[in-house]
């Protein structure tokens, strides 16, 4: 069986000791944090799930629990020494950026070269402690520009060094083809988002995401795809906004160990 990770964003409406049980009772072995200095408290902490790094080291150990790879949000990483604590406290060895505010995003080639550009001299510290690094996507990133190309595929044109970690499911929105994507750009791809889209008008009170296995995405090929064809080490469930922890934690591992792949 897949050894599985699971994406604490979607468990921030929980709390954080209830969401560690289950993940770890549903057998998940990994999980992949979240935050940034938007998330930060005013006493000038790190925010989101690196709040109390001691703190939560000791609740993932008590839980059997790791966190090879993390969201660190575009605020944090240009401030590397601060980002490296996340490292140097929980032995994360991937370090995702997650997101790009809507006010920062590009709107032409131009833009998106340029933002590569400042991703892979973000990477620089990154690389030297021995962390790779890379960018987390989502829909926006496959609005096609006018020269034909994905602002996905010139960001990674323009940083050949970084890596990326493929949401699948928000390939899929972007209307996109995913398998012919991540074979193009497969040995760049260290690990995956494993979640899944509900059909048309269904689930509307989790914005329309579904359980991995039960919405509309072919999972097991898209899974054996992934394993054949990119060098994806970690396999993160995730669900946007999951009305019931449990029972997305639950099914969705469930549905990746019956595929057998």
């Amino acid at each position: 069986m897949m050894d599985m990770s699971f994406q604490m964003f979607s468990g921030r409406n929980y709390p954080l000791d209830q969401v560690l049980k289950t993940v770890a009772d549903a057998g998940y072995k990994y999980v992949e944090g979240y935050g940034g200095l938007d998330y930060a408290s005013t006493d000038g902490g790190l925010g989101g799930l690196y709040g109390d790094l001691p703190g939560l080291k000791a609740k993932l150990d008590a839980n059997g629990l790791t966190m090879p790879t993390a969201h660190v949000g575009l605020d944090l990483l240009e401030q590397p020494d601060r980002a490296l604590a996340i490292n140097e406290a929980l032995g994360t060895t991937v370090f995702m950026c997650p997101w790009l505010s809507p006010d920062q995003r590009p709107t032409d080639v131009a833009g998106w070269q340029a933002f590569g550009e400042r991703l892979a001299n973000i990477s620089a510290p990154f690389t030297k402690a021995g962390i790779t690094f890379g960018y987390h996507n989502h829909d926006f990133e496959f609005a096609m520009l006018p020269d034909g190309r994905y602002p996905m595929d010139v960001l990674l044109e323009a940083a050949p060094d970084i890596y990326t970690e493929a949401d699948i499911a928000w390939i899929y929105r972007g209307k996109a083809d995913a398998f012919a994507w991540l074979e193009k750009f497969g040995k760049r791809i260290v690990a995956v988002h494993v979640k899944d889209i509900a059909p048309a008008g269904q689930n509307l009170d989790e914005d329309g995401w579904a359980d991995v296995g039960h919405g509309t995405l072919p999972w097991k090929d898209l899974l054996n795809h992934v394993k054949a064809k990119t060098a994806a080490r970690y396999f993160v469930a995730e669900h946007d906004n999951p009305n019931d922890l449990t029972r997305f934690a639950t099914r969705s591992i469930a549905t990746v160990n019956s595929f057998g792949v």
